[in-house]
């Protein structure tokens, strides 16, 4: 029945409360990656190199509710603008759903399990170097070629490789905590630039104005 079925099945996302919305992001930490576009062909790539606010050791963005304050160019994901920002990683949860794709089988939402995306090579975690420790003028020596799936499966040391509690988990533990009272439908303004998961900040090479 389709009632029985989980709400990313069953719901377009621009049905789904905060809750379900926060929960649709997988803790890769890709979206955080400085891309690079070229001016001429408009191709972009991806680097390495993380905006200055994620935390390495657990993938999350380290000031998840004020970041456009200190990130302005961080742009937030919407079900709106989702369709149109193809630097958003091929395996990325709200962009599968967007293209009428499941969710991969490593999501945490299909495993049960927070660590998945990282036991499966599929985050930036071990990876990747802050924006703080690389010259604009070197980010082109930084690019990458995993960025849309091709991950190397690491070995992880057994430890707890929880992702770590960002600011915002009172609404994003799956425990309807989320004070808004809301089973469904999109709220705009609860929905405020400061209020939703799936950030992407990408840096153009010299010349396009960046």
């Amino acid at each position: 029945m389709t009632s029985e079925l989980p709400f990313w099945q069953r719901k377009p996302l621009e049905d789904m409360n905060r809750e379900e919305w926060e929960s649709l992001c997988d803790g890769c930490g890709k979206c955080c990656l400085i891309k690079l576009e070229d001016e001429d062909s408009g191709d972009i790539v991806a680097t390495d190199v993380t905006c200055k606010l994620l935390d390495l050791g657990t993938c999350q963005c380290s000031q998840y509710p004020q970041r456009s304050k200190y990130v302005p160019d961080c742009v937030t994901l919407t079900p709106e603008n989702i369709g149109s920002l193809g630097f958003m990683p091929a395996t990325c949860a709200y962009r599968l759903l967007a293209e009428g794709k499941p969710l991969e089988d490593w999501h945490p939402l299909v495993s049960g399990d927070p660590d998945s995306v990282h036991r499966s090579g599929n985050s930036v975690l071990n990876r990747v170097v802050p924006e703080t420790e690389v010259e604009d003028a070197d980010l082109e020596d930084h690019v990458i070629d995993w960025f849309d799936g091709e991950a190397i499966k690491w070995d992880f040391v057994e430890e707890d490789l929880s992702p770590g509690d960002p600011a915002d988990k009172a609404w994003n533990d799956g425990s309807g905590n989320d004070g808004s009272g809301d089973e469904g439908g999109w709220d705009d303004e609860a929905w405020g630039e400061e209020e939703s998961r799936g950030e992407q900040r990408g840096r153009g090479v010299a010349g396009d104005g960046a």
